[in-house]
């Protein structure tokens, strides 16, 4: 999470990068860093609490932490940086990353590869 606090509210503008000219690729980059916040969230909720919250739960929890997170990001970024605005599609990626990211985790770790708790 502070990962993508950071990018989200770093300025880039004096830091020489190469640019892509992929359409789109911000949203792509929305995805993954919610996608993988969910992921990484409920393996860390499940390990620190040794399974006394069912999956489910996890998922939800963090989908909805996620997501909530996201939002509160694009205001922050709106109304406290100069060189970086909101977006209603970020949020909009950011919310399919989170789902995405819960429900493969609930396909991953449900049946087969179960999370097992010693």
């Amino acid at each position: 999470m502070v990962f993508v606090t950071l990018s989200s509210l770093s300025s880039f503008s004096e830091v020489s990068t190469p640019t892509f000219n992929i359409p789109h690729l911000d949203k792509a980059v929305h995805f993954t860093f919610y996608f993988m916040t969910v992921v990484l969230g409920v393996l860390a909720i499940r390990e620190n609490f040794k399974g006394a919250i069912s999956l489910i739960k996890s998922i939800f929890m963090m989908i909805c932490i996620a997501i909530i997170f996201g939002m509160i990001i694009e205001v922050v970024q709106s109304v406290y940086t100069s060189d970086r605005q909101g977006d209603v599609l970020d949020v909009l990626a950011n919310s399919i990353g989170a789902f995405f990211g819960g429900w493969i985790t609930k396909i991953y770790f449900s049946r087969k590869w179960a999370l097992k708790w010693k």
